[in-house]
């Protein structure tokens, strides 16, 4: 591991750091400040929502659209350029002087940040790492866990220093001087997997390279629909509302920050666990495992009286982040090959986002009308335990149409 990691410091460094920062444009980074946003622009829970899931949805129709720029722009321009654009919308988020102009913001935010740098950082792993695929995964997605564990208490010790639009402010050129910069350096040399002589390409099913309108109609896709769009739904809303939990709780922010390194343990150790696991058995058998952690955190949520609870919930679903990323970075190149690789993550990444468009504005127009978010819990925990069953006879069909 030693060795792996020290031959391919340089791209693995890439992905590690694309997934660090898109922290910036995560649900969970933005809804601490949710609080702020509503009093300064006048929303409620349900508006609020509502805005986010319009620009979340805007921004997930702009990765289908350019997601394909992984395939066909050089990293090491794509991933500077949308670096700055990435700069630019957290001095907006900041300084919006209207709701509109916040929705363009969160627009920015969302397409740069949960979009497209987790994007190119999970495109470049799948096709730059054949036979080590899932550690390489797991290596990049370690950037998401620990911006998790170490970002939230600093962020909001330094908002209560400085205010929170000067801690965006500080984001964004942290993002334009330093991480932009860094990435250009970075991404100045591309990587071919060793032993492979056709470069960077490798097929999928059939020995092909699928294209993007081939795996539409090919029957996984709509059966792996709702496995992809749950870890996005519930992962997004128990932090876009955790202001809102606090209040029902009697609990306070800065009780419940902790949580996130709970949250990113559980997520580093499963990532990494799953890595090695898809790696040695492949992804599919990850499949039926993979939501039941969820289930539990999610239905926790609702009878948690002391902020303990609140972590166990974060642990539980910390777990299932972590599989869902070594399960997702290893199973689309391994089903239908690389060429095409950043069209086809486009697709999948858009209907993530889509997930997590449509989280916010459902629970929040609930709770608008008097359904608090822990009464929701219960039905989400039950929707992931079905769908776990449910997975058995897709793994078991993977298995004969690999095999």
């Amino acid at each position: 591991m030693i060795g792996f990691l020290r031959d391919n410091a340089r791209w693995l460094g890439t992905g590690f750091l694309l997934t660090m920062f898109s922290a910036f444009g995560q649900t969970w980074f933005i809804s601490l400040f949710a609080g702020q946003l509503k009093d300064v622009h006048g929303l409620t829970d349900g508006s609020w929502g509502s805005l986010y899931t319009v620009a979340t949805l805007a921004s997930a129709t702009l990765l289908f659209l350019r997601g394909a720029l992984a395939d066909t722009m050089p990293l090491s321009r794509l991933a500077p350029g949308i670096a700055l654009m990435f700069a630019a919308s957290c001095l907006l988020i900041a300084w919006a002087p209207s709701v509109w102009l916040l929705g363009v913001a969160l627009f920015g935010l969302r397409f740069c940040g949960q979009g497209m740098f987790t994007h190119i950082a999970m495109t470049a792993m799948g096709r730059w790492f054949v036979a080590a695929r899932g550690r390489a995964v797991a290596i990049a997605a370690f950037g998401q866990s620990l911006g998790e564990m170490l970002l939230p208490l600093p962020i909001l010790l330094l908002v209560g220093l400085i205010g929170w639009q000067l801690t965006w402010s500080a984001v964004a050129l942290l993002l334009a001087c330093v991480i932009a910069p860094v990435l250009f350096m970075l991404l100045a040399r591309n990587r071919t997997p060793r032993g492979h002589v056709e470069g960077t390409q490798t097929p999928g099913l059939g020995g092909r390279h699928w294209t993007r309108g081939q795996v539409v109609r090919h029957w996984l896709f709509p059966a792996l629909l709702p496995f992809l769009l749950t870890p996005g739904f519930i992962g997004t809303v128990i932090f876009f509302h955790q202001v809102h939990i606090a209040d029902v709780k009697g609990w306070t922010l800065t009780q419940m920050a902790p949580g996130y390194a709970v949250f990113a343990t559980l997520t580093i150790l499963s990532n990494f666990a799953s890595g090695f696991f898809v790696d040695r058995f492949g992804p599919r058998r990850l499949l039926p495992l993979y939501l039941v952690p969820m289930g539990i955190g999610i239905t926790i949520v609702g009878p948690a009286g002391a902020v303990y609870g609140w972590f166990a919930a974060l642990a539980f679903n910390g777990l299932t982040q972590g599989m869902t990323g070594a399960l997702m970075g290893t199973l689309l190149p391994t089903l239908y090959g690389t060429k095409n690789l950043g069209s086809i993550r486009s697709l999948i990444s858009t209907v993530g986002v889509v997930s997590t468009a449509i989280g916010p504005g459902i629970t929040g127009i609930l709770i608008d009308q008097g359904i608090v978010f822990p009464r929701q819990c219960l039905a989400l925990g039950l929707w992931c335990f079905a769908l776990s069953l449910s997975a058995i006879p897709i793994s078991r069909r993977l298995a004969r149409e690999t095999s």
